[in-house]
């Protein structure tokens, strides 16, 4: 299995203070620092414009040693989510490099939007609202409705013989670029005139096997409780997988590895990666199995397995690892993840997609825990530390160290956000918050979210059946003779309808809420 092929799976039956208390360091470096505000067009008082929002966005101060220059973080397009977890009947709210925003679906124009998430007229957040009969999104606070360029349609308050309110742009919401490609939605967080063709010369990365008709792709979705290089960093690291995820799936194996005298039950072994090309734009990492490539700032993808091709066979099965990291707010990120397959593509057909969930979340689960603390102690020493304070001397080490290298070269160790962001960490919560499943998982996937809803009312039913037995019981009692094996069997009904109810709720408060994973007993 190739690294972080740990996603692909089918079911199946120090030297710093832990905690990080408010008033640590700052995530980058020791040094505090303040976010400069750089002039721009201000609206509605405090509240930021987009423009102001695009010029505060935090620079490198001096170019990087090649001459590239720094990274700019507001001239990405960002990934939303999976078009199949968006409900086009509803508008769906998000934060995405500290920006608000939410998606809904414009039936006039038939394509997806993404707005500023805040009502232009008292910044009531447009995710709460809905989507009128007109197919304009409305916010619920007081029914102000805007089209999917943002203009404001309707505005009830207003006379209808009074002056023209609706029309002044001040009554705008700010909307960003989409695009639907690879069965994603992204955005570019840039709402200026000057940026509405952005698509002409600059695209999101494209995936071509998740369009292709052979493959099939499951899609997730996750939001995790520690940030967005932390969450790169782990995915670009094959060694901790059979050891972090001990129990859930097995790591990359080597081929051979000539003097070794020791070996553990986990497997694990020397990987020998390669850095084959490096730049402000990402890298290419190469191993004896194939290839990665990081396409900066979020997407992270493999070259694709393949196996030997059966005879008549035109295709050799292949599988791939595609994954979206997105930056949320400090010491929060999203990750999407895909995987294209060109094999068992019948068993999509079969398998809902929350039973793959299931296994994904624990494997994420698995490293949570421990990727939230270590993130508290890098911001502790400071990232610019980072290579002073890690012994990173194995090959295996390759891609984060590639990684931590691009981000120190050419974002200064920090995510450009484009909001004001508290430069501290938030507190670490108990683990039942930093490992919760609903708020970060299931209510952003349409597959789970119904799954759940399902099991419920069978738990509910399940509950409903063992009572009505023993009340069936407790009359027949008076108006039927029943001989001792028939009472047998009813009795036996009512416990098996209750253990089985017993059993979904323990189920789905494990898989759709909370399930602690401890590694010493694995």
């Amino acid at each position: 299995m190739e690294p972080l092929s740990l996603h692909l799976q089918l079911p199946r039956a120090g030297r710093h203070s832990l905690p990080f208390a408010p008033a640590a360091a700052p995530l980058s470096s020791r040094r505090p620092t303040a976010t400069i505000l750089a002039p721009g067009r201000r609206r509605r008082g405090a509240r930021l414009s987009v423009s102001a929002v695009a010029a505060e966005t935090p620079r490198t101060e001096d170019p990087s040693p090649s001459g590239e220059g720094a990274f700019d973080w507001l001239d990405q397009w960002y990934p939303f989510a999976p078009v199949c977890d968006l409900d086009p009947g509803a508008p769906h709210g998000k934060t995405v490099l500290g920006l608000g925003v939410v998606a809904w679906y414009d039936r006039g124009g038939g394509q997806w939007r993404v707005f500023d998430d805040a009502c232009p007229h008292r910044l009531a957040p447009l995710s709460e609202g809905r989507i009128d009969g007109k197919g304009r999104l409305q916010c619920v606070y007081h029914g102000w409705c805007f089209d999917g360029a943002g203009a404001c349609k309707f505005i009830p308050q207003a006379p209808a013989l009074g002056p023209p309110v609706h029309k002044n742009s001040k009554a705008c919401v700010a909307s960003y670029p989409t695009v639907v490609q690879n069965k994603i939605l992204w955005f570019y967080p840039r709402a200026e005139p000057e940026h509405r063709d952005v698509l002409q010369r600059n695209r999101p990365p494209y995936i071509k096997e998740i369009d292709d008709p052979s493959f099939v792709t499951a899609f997730g979705i996750r939001d995790l409780f520690y940030g967005y290089d932390i969450l790169a960093e782990n995915l670009m690291d094959p060694s901790h997988v059979p050891y972090a995820h001990k129990g859930l799936i097995g790591g990359p194996r080597n081929t051979e590895d000539p003097g070794r005298v020791e070996h553990d039950k986990e497997g694990g072994g020397p990987i020998k990666l390669k850095i084959e090309e490096a730049s402000m734009a990402g890298f290419l990492s190469s191993w004896e199995r194939g290839s990665w490539r990081f396409v900066a700032p979020c997407t992270f993808y493999s070259s694709g397995t393949s196996m030997q091709a059966k005879p008549g066979k035109k295709k050799a099965p292949r599988f791939m690892l595609v994954v979206f990291c997105v930056p949320v707010a400090p010491g929060r990120s999203r990750l999407i993840w895909a995987f294209p397959r060109n094999f068992g593509v019948w068993l999509d057909l079969i398998i809902p997609r929350w039973l793959y969930h299931v296994g994904q979340n624990r494997v994420l689960d698995s490293d949570a825990y421990i990727l939230h603390v270590e993130e508290r102690k890098f911001a502790a020493s400071g990232l610019d530390n980072w290579h002073n304070d890690c012994y990173v001397p194995a090959s295996s080490d390759t891609m984060v160290v590639a990684f931590r290298n691009w981000f120190r070269k050419y974002c200064k160790n920090r995510v450009g956000w484009a909001t004001p962001q508290p430069h501290q960490l938030p507190p670490t919560p108990n683990k039942d918050t930093l490992m919760e499943r609903y708020w970060s998982h299931v209510v952003q996937c349409t597959s789970c979210s119904a799954a759940l809803k399902a099991m419920r009312a069978l738990e509910v039913a399940l509950q409903v059946a063992s009572v009505a037995v023993v009340g069936f019981l407790a009359v027949a009692k008076e108006t039927l003779v029943m001989s001792a094996a028939q009472r047998a069997v009813v009795v036996s009904a009512a416990v098996l309808c209750f253990a089985a109810s017993r059993w979904l709720s323990n189920f789905i408060e494990k898989n759709f809420f909370f399930q602690d994973y401890s590694h010493a007993y694995k």
